[in-house]
């Protein structure tokens, strides 16, 4: 892998993790459009921990005091949201695998990403302002939906951060916790990608594919910074801003890659 591939593979990662566009779904794409193929598994690795570090760093003040007082009702609901993943993520490895190999549903997925991000702005917009509920009203079901949600979004196109936010918006939690609440809890779904990876590594996966240590470095440095631009812009967005752009950019996204893989035919895709 050149450095050139690995810096924008880092991008693309370090963006799509936290905008509501799907990380994986761009990922598959754009080896399906260019032709390269599959990223080192320790690559993938370090260019995740990349992408960890921005949020860490962003939200350093939230997290630092979810650690100085850990029982309390936000850790709880964080391990609550993060349970639905795991147990789809163990129960369909297989499938989940076979998905990001085609890429044959990644268009139907940009189309549920956009669907879910039109529906929670349209329940959110028609509530009061007087409705929206803050962080200390949060219970355990908005945590189960919230989840839910997120174990959906495993699938690459279905964007987890859009996914998670629309679950929370759609339960009238304020906007900019809701933000927060799904970029927490990107915290434990990365550090769990990166066990799995590292699990696979020790089991020496890797031993065929050789990435040069410029390469990685690149690759996760872009990740880091670009993912740290992403978490701060989506904090800022959803508070100030609707989130209709992100929704029209992946419902055209998915449009036009069902189009070219029923239709036109320009990327080899294994349906």
């Amino acid at each position: 892998m050149s450095i050139f591939n690995a810096i924008i593979l880092g991008a693309v990662q370090g963006l799509t993790e936290f905008l509501p566009v799907s990380s994986s779904g761009h990922l598959v794409l754009l080896q399906k459009v260019f032709g390269i193929s599959e990223p080192a598994l320790f690559f993938d690795t370090m260019v995740h921990m990349g992408t960890l570090a921005a949020v860490l760093t962003v939200l350093r003040r939230e997290i630092w005091a979810i650690l100085r007082r850990f029982v309390q009702p936000l850790t709880a609901y964080l391990v609550i949201a993060t349970v639905p993943a795991v147990i789809f993520a163990l129960a369909l490895k297989k499938n989940i695998e076979a998905a990001f190999e085609s890429g044959g549903f990644l268009g139907f997925a940009f189309l549920i990403t956009a669907t879910l991000i039109i529906t929670a702005e349209f329940l959110s917009r028609r509530a009061k302002m007087t409705e929206f509920r803050k962080a200390e009203s949060m219970n355990w079901l908005d945590a189960v939906i919230i989840g839910i949600m997120q174990a959906i979004a495993i699938t690459p196109g279905i964007s987890r951060s859009g996914a998670t936010i629309s679950g929370a918006l759609s339960r009238k939690l304020d906007r900019s916790f809701a933000a927060r609440f799904s970029f927490l809890l990107s915290i434990p779904a990365i550090l769990g990608a990166v066990a799995l990876q590292t699990k696979d590594l020790l089991k020496g996966a890797d031993s065929h594919t050789v990435v040069g240590a410029g390469a990685v470095i690149a690759g996760t440095l872009t990740a880091a910074v670009v993912g740290f631009f992403a978490v701060r812009f989506m904090l800022k967005i959803i508070s100030e801003k609707s989130l209709w752009g992100f929704a029209v950019y992946t419902g055209v996204l998915g449009i036009m890659i069902i189009i070219d893989q029923y239709v036109t035919h320009f990327i080899e895709w294994a349906l």
